[in-house]
């Protein structure tokens, strides 16, 4: 599902960027570009990133 369509950029897209480290809407947004013209999709883009990091992995560094 399309999520910004100033820059066509669906929902998995999001979850690709969060499995590959994004944590915050800034993150993805820098990475993709989401929510930097009108804006309409910043609150779908965060609820799309807090679901995700929910279902993510944790992986904690073991010293």
């Amino acid at each position: 599902m399309y999520v910004c369509l100033c820059h066509a950029i669906t929902d998995t897209q999001i979850k690709n960027a969060v499995s590959q480290g994004d944590t915050s809407l800034a993150d993805v947004k820098k990475r993709l570009g989401v929510a930097d013209q009108c804006g309409k999709c910043a609150r779908m883009a965060v609820q799309i990133i807090q679901n995700q990091l929910e279902i993510e992995p944790k992986y904690y560094e073991v010293a």
